[in-house]
C-alpha cells in the first residue's frame, strides 16, 4: 500500500497527544492541514483511526493497532537522525538508558562515570522508570538499552545480553521499635507487622507477592511506595519493617538491622538489555562492554 509518509508522521503526532491543535503546533502546520491528514490516511485503510467529540480525541481499536506499530518505527527513525547528526561523538551517537532510580544511584553511577570519561563527547540520557516500564520503553525504541530487574514479567529472554548483578532482598527495621534483632521469624509471624515496601508497579512487588503465595501466604503492605530510599528512611522512623535490596543498604547508618527470615529470600538480578529487532548504536555495544558480567 503506498502511503506517504507524511500521513504517518501526522498520525503519530495526533495520537501521542490525543489533540489536532497539539499536533499542528508540534508539526509547525495548521490544524486543517492535520486534519486533511488524518482524514487522507483514513481513506486510505479505509477505517477510522480516532474517535472525534468537541472535548477530546479518542483513538479507535484500529488507531491503538496502527500506533503500536507507528511508534517503534517514529522511534527508530530519531535514533537514526540522531546518531548521523551527532558529528562531535565520533560516530557513537548517544547513549540513551531506562533504569530505575534505585539502580540509577547504586548500581549505574560508576559505569556511567567510566563511559563519560572514555567517551566525554557522547551526549548520554538516562529515562528513569520501573523495570517494568523500561521494557515498554525499550519495546516502543525510546531508549537503546536498558538496566533491569530480574525476574521480570515484561522481559523476553532474548532481549537479555548480560546479567550484571546478583542481590538479595532484605527486611530491614530500627530496633528501638521492633525487638526482633536476636530472632528467626517465619514470613507468616512476619506479616503480621506493618510491611513497607514498593508498589504495585515494580518487579520487586510482583517477585514478593508470589514468594509469598508460594507459602500460601497473602502480603498485605501497610505502606506502599515507589522509592527504594524513602522505605529506609520510613523504616529508620519505626513506622515498620521495609523490603529493600540489600545493595540500597551500603552507605546507610547502624540504626537499622536485617530481620533474619526463617525461609531463605531467592536471589534475584540486574540485567542490561536491548531490543534485538533493532539494530544496537555502537554507544550502547561500548557501555555494555563495560558493564561486568556475573
Amino acid at each position: 500500500m503506498d502511503i506517504n509518509y507524511e500521513l504517518y508522521k501526522v498520525f503519530f503526532y495526533v495520537a501521542t497527544s490525543l489533540s489536532f491543535s497539539e499536533a499542528s503546533k508540534q508539526l509547525y502546520i495548521s490544524q486543517s492541514a492535520v486534519s486533511q491528514s488524518i482524514k487522507t490516511l483514513e481513506k486510505k485503510l479505509e477505517q477510522p483511526l480516532f474517535i472525534r467529540s468537541t472535548k477530546k480525541v479518542q483513538l479507535t481499536p484500529a488507531g491503538k493497532i496502527l500506533l503500536k506499530h507507528i511508534e517503534p518505527a517514529m522511534n527508530l527513525i530519531r535514533r537514526g537522525e540522531n546518531q548521523l547528526l551527532d558529528s562531535g561523538s565520533l560516530g557513537l551517537g548517544q547513549l540513551h538508558i531506562g533504569a530505575s532510580d534505585t539502580i540509577c544511584r547504586y548500581f549505574l553511577v560508576p559505569y556511567l562515570k567510566q563511559f563519560h570519561k572514555k567517551f566525554p563527547n557522547v551526549p548520554i540520557k538516562v529515562t528513569n522508570a520501573t523495570s517494568l516500564s523500561c521494557v515498554d520503553l525499550l519495546e516502543q525504541g525510546k531508549v537503546d538499552l536498558v538496566v533491569a530487574n530480574f525476574p521480570n514479567s515484561n522481559l523476553n529472554h532474548s532481549y537479555i545480553q548480560k546479567t550484571v548483578c546478583s542481590f538479595t532482598d532484605v527486611f530491614i527495621a530500627n530496633p528501638a521499635y521492633f525487638n526482633l534483632k536476636q530472632q528467626e521469624i517465619p514470613l507468616d509471624e512476619l506479616r503480621q507487622y506493618p510491611i513497607l515496601m514498593l508498589d504495585r508497579k515494580s518487579t520487586t512487588s510482583e517477585f514478593l507477592h508470589n514468594l509469598f503465595l508460594q507459602h500460601q501466604l497473602e502480603l498485605i503492605p501497610q505502606i506502599e511506595l515507589s522509592s527504594n530510599d524513602l522505605l529506609i528512611d520510613l523504616a529508620r522512623i519505626g513506622l515498620g519493617i521495609a523490603i529493600v535490596p540489600d545493595y540500597c543498604l551500603s552507605r546507610e547508618s547502624k540504626e537499622l538491622f536485617i530481620v533474619r527470615t526463617k525461609e531463605k529470600l531467592p536471589s534475584r538480578q540486574i540485567v542490561a538489555a536491548i531490543n534485538p529487532t533493532l539494530p544496537a548504536a555502537q554507544s550502547t555495544e561500548e557501555f555494555l562492554k563495560l558493564l561486568p558480567t556475573v
